[in-house]
């Protein structure tokens, strides 16, 4: 392939990134970035996983292993996953307890460890059961509780939603994910009030992508880049429904790329974006997710990644190659010039200027994720959900 060589390089130079982060301050947990975060955070290691399971390499799955251990021990009473691996006290989020059954049963399966950590997941399948308001399958969340902490998601949120469907796909709840999906393909509720005994869904009638978030009478029609991936990726969106995703997603981006709101080839992970002056719009949004920026349309590597592995279990080769190469060029661009390479956090969409911190944990991993899915044209983990 054209251009494999800087992408085996980048591939090193990831690796060598997670190794660095490998061992932090906390408790001897890895850090979530080379300088910045030294923190353990439990979402961003735990979406490192599919990274470190395809690396091959032991010291990274030894150090998995501990924050999957740690984070049981650190379980509240009812189930919840802490926020970061070393501290009990630090709750409230959403996506923590799923992405820990999630990464549980990725570690399953590439280390052959069927019942690892057997207890602590019968607890998180409880706590999760009760987060859904009407007792059914799709689950709801607080505002600013899940990856987006500077961003409103309302209700049922469909990143939260897909790594629900994720874990039960990969923990064997195959009934009960196929109850989920069915829920997810209902229809947002576009009258004035609510229709008798109708539950609201998550597909909208004039787009082909699901719904940012939703919940009773409203709900919200941007496109939420990693809940998307994450529905391809994992099987809950069939493969019509796909192909109508990515085509959406790529005849827009190449409106915004001639419209100066991109400047890379990649997906910002929310857009449209937010301007002053829409409904959705926040007075805080002025100081951190202006149009372009952080959550509000910021490119991120770890995103890019994930749809890339979309794209490759669609069948779109071609393209997930086109955007594994785009996305090489984007992590060589560091905020330190030091650096070889930066893995940055997130990058400005307009200019392509890295905002957040330099050699961070999943913006590495889940590089070497997407190149190992470009490199055999498969979905380690996934290939049996689509």
């Amino acid at each position: 392939m054209k251009d494999w060589n800087k992408i085996e390089k980048a591939k090193q130079a990831a690796l060598e990134v997670m190794l660095h982060n490998v061992h932090g301050p906390f408790e001897g947990l890895p850090r979530t970035a080379g300088w910045g975060y030294p923190e353990p955070y439990t979402r961003d290691l735990l979406l490192s996983i599919l990274g470190i399971s395809v690396s091959a390499n032991d010291t990274l799955t030894e150090s998995i292993k501990k924050t999957l251990q740690t984070l049981s021990k650190n379980q509240s009473q009812r189930g919840h996953i802490p926020s970061l691996v070393h501290d009990p006290l630090d709750r409230g989020a959403s996506d923590t307890t799923p992405l820990f059954l999630l990464a549980v049963g990725i570690y399953r399966k590439y280390t052959g460890t069927d019942h690892f950590l057997q207890i602590a997941v019968e607890k998180a399948l409880t706590w999760m059961e009760y987060q859904s308001p009407n007792d059914g399958y799709l689950v709801a969340q607080q505002p600013t509780s899940d990856w987006r902490d500077e961003l409103w998601t309302i209700g049922y949120g469909l990143y939260v939603n897909t790594l629900t469907y994720g874990y039960l796909q990969m923990l064997g709840f195959h009934e009960r994910a196929q109850h989920m999906k069915q829920a997810m393909e209902r229809f947002t509720i576009t009258k004035k009030s609510i229709p008798l005994h109708l539950h609201e869904g998550m597909a909208m009638t004039n787009k082909p992508y699901y719904a940012f978030w939703s919940y009773k009478l409203y709900s919200s029609q941007r496109m939420d880049l990693l809940g998307n991936s994450l529905a391809i990726l994992t099987g809950l969106a069939n493969l019509d429904r796909s192909n109508r995703i990515i085509s959406w997603i790529e005849k827009r981006c190449s409106v915004m790329k001639k419209n100066a709101e991109i400047k890379f080839d990649l997906p910002p992970n929310f857009f449209p974006f937010i301007l002053k002056g829409d409904g959705d719009w926040l007075p805080r949004y002025e100081i951190y997710n202006n149009p372009g920026e952080y959550h509000n349309g910021g490119i991120w590597p770890f995103i890019s990644s994930i749809y890339i592995a979309a794209l490759v279990a669609v069948g779109k080769h071609t393209l997930a190659y086109k955007q594994l190469q785009e996305l090489t060029r984007l992590i060589t661009i560091p905020v330190n010039k030091k650096l070889g390479y930066g893995f940055n956090e997130w990058y400005k969409a307009q200019n392509g200027e890295p905002m957040g911190q330099d050699w961070q944990t999943w913006s590495a991993s889940l590089y070497l994720y997407a190149a190992k899915c470009v490199e055999e044209n498969t979905t380690p983990f996934f290939n049996d959900e689509n």
